[in-house]
């Protein structure tokens, strides 16, 4: 009898998993929001057992760059997870990935194998679905493979057609002097970091930042020369952010990026990056520039506006402590304004912190 019960409710527990593969298989064509479709596909590659993180990496459309979305890897490990296929450039079934480490490197916490396979698009391979194990002694099923390659084939189409919709959109989500994405894109993709963020307990960072004296180098040389200078400026920008990182223009000389799975240091790290990038060589008639910003990470009673007037407010800080300077907006206002925390140009860039 209890051998029975075991044998039923093991059953049932496979229907139920069954039922709900079927449900998130179902749902990939429910959408054609490229984020959220790419969210079912790494949710419904995270159910296979034993799968600890999953990543999806799209092939660049001409002239962009690779799409890469994750569900249970740091910012660190996205930015250092390369998978390809074989050398010759023919298509294979699968790639299997497994991990060696000297006593010395080795954590708990560290990908120890993976499996990737293609997602088929109508003219050839999109990209990689790719499902990582942390256990070391885990190994991935013929019968998970499969599954995976079947969630591949139903991803394929309904990422392809997410994709076309977005590269239809673009144009209406770009900054036509920059090349950056808009004020519009800005606030809605925010709004879905944040959601998502609280949503999968995950870190989200966001630094805004402007041109110091900008307004004076307009009235200096002119405003069809200023224009040069932001597109310069937005150059710039897009060499150094992480391919995770969402970059735009907010308005203005004033920019930002959201970064995903991303804390206050990184976001200073990130600003580190920046200065040297914009004051690396004079623009023009411009000459030297130099940023300020304000940095602030994702709290749990923040919403998408609150998050980003925190951030906000710490940029005003930097102004006014003397620009050229990063400031860190704490966790709650004091006395109806945002208490900073500020990191003089001169101290190292990695010893930000937070306060509050």
């Amino acid at each position: 009898m209890d051998e029975m019960v075991r044998e039923l409710s093991g059953a049932l527990e496979e229907s139920q998993l069954e039922g709900q593969r079927t449900q998130m298989l179902g749902e990939l064509a429910g959408s054609i929001d490229l984020d959220e479709v790419l969210t079912r596909v790494l949710e419904a590659a995270g159910a296979v057992d034993g799968v600890d993180a999953t990543l999806v990496t799209l092939s660049p459309a001409p002239g962009g760059k690779p799409i890469v979305a994750t569900l249970g890897l740091t910012a660190e490990e996205t930015e250092q997870q390369t998978v390809t296929g074989p050398p010759d450039g023919r298509a294979a079934r699968t790639i299997t990935i497994s991990y060696e480490y000297t006593a010395e490197e080795l954590d708990a916490e560290a990908i120890r194998a993976g499996v990737a396979v293609p997602m088929p698009g109508e003219t050839g391979p999109l990209g990689l679905l790719t499902i990582f194990t942390r256990s070391a002694t885990h190994t991935f099923s013929e019968e998970q493979v499969r599954e995976l390659e079947e969630l591949a084939l139903r991803a394929g189409p309904a990422i392809e057609n997410a994709r076309r919709f977005r590269e239809a959109r673009q144009l209406a989500d770009l900054d036509a002097l920059t090349g950056l994405h808009n004020r519009r894109y800005f606030h809605d993709t925010l709004a879905r970091e944040v959601a998502r963020a609280h949503r999968y307990d995950r870190n989200l960072a966001l630094i805004i930042f402007d041109l110091d004296d900008f307004k004076a180098i307009n009235d200096r040389i002119g405003h069809l020369a200023g224009d040069g200078v932001l597109a310069e400026a937005a150059e710039r920008i897009r060499e150094v952010v992480r391919s995770a990182d969402i970059e735009c223009r907010v308005g203005g000389d004033e920019f930002a990026v959201i970064l995903p799975e991303s804390t206050l240091s990184d976001a200073d790290q990130l600003y580190a990056r920046l200065q040297k990038a914009v004051s690396s060589r004079p623009v023009g008639e411009a000459g030297p520039l130099t940023i300020s910003a304000g940095v602030a990470e994702l709290q749990p009673d923040d919403d998408a506006i609150a998050f980003f007037q925190r951030a906000d407010h710490a940029l005003y800080g930097a102004k006014e402590a003397g620009k050229s300077q990063v400031v860190a907006a704490n966790l709650r206002p004091l006395g109806g304004q945002y208490e900073t925390t500020i990191a003089p140009p001169e101290e190292p860039p990695s010893n930000l912190n937070a306060a509050g």
